[in-house]
């Protein structure tokens, strides 16, 4: 086996990763602290092809160096929007014909494996802060909640691994 250049790879330019069709899927961070994580998840959006990233509350914004250092330049391909309220953003997407989940462990959420997802809708997934999670408040507006089954010790996961899980159960089921 021999590794591919980057050549052999054949990534799509930026222009045209805008052009490309996207996954019917828009990823909500609420009031993450970490700007390593948040390039982490345009990283994870861009390899997947996300529709667009919701930044809300202290959530940072690019361009931040720190979210560079990690994002590597995914910052620029997948699109993204601010909202100081997350709530706002949830309605906004309720209002667009989103269904909305939250990644967080509560009563009667659905393991991530269970999750049936049907290709003509659109849907957002709310990843929460890194000590917190996703805000009550937050969880009520949404249509569902959404956990990943943990067998350790460990009751959570990164925010960062959290959505590469995600995202990438999201894409196999809303691309091929």
């Amino acid at each position: 086996m021999e590794k591919k250049s980057i050549i052999d790879l054949n990534r799509l330019s930026q222009e045209e990763f805008r052009r490309a069709d996207k996954i019917s899927l828009v990823v909500v961070l609420d009031n993450v602290r970490s700007l390593n994580n948040v390039g982490s998840v345009f990283r994870t959006g861009d390899a997947f092809l996300i529709e667009n990233i919701f930044l809300c509350g202290i959530t940072a914004t690019p361009p931040h160096q720190e979210i560079h250092k990690t994002a590597l330049g995914a910052e620029d391909s997948v699109s993204w929007m601010y909202y100081e309220d997350t709530n706002t953003a949830i309605d906004y997407l309720h209002e667009k014909g989103y269904i909305v989940f939250a990644i967080e462990q509560v009563e009667n959420s659905i393991a991530l494996q269970n999750i049936q997802l049907d290709k003509n809708n659109k849907y957002a997934v709310v990843l929460g802060n890194e000590v917190k999670g996703v805000q009550q408040k937050v969880v009520d507006k949404c249509d569902q909640s959404i956990e990943i089954p943990q067998f350790g010790t460990k009751h959570s996961l990164n925010v960062s691994v959290t959505a590469g899980l995600v995202i990438w159960d999201f894409f196999k089921k809303l691309y091929y």
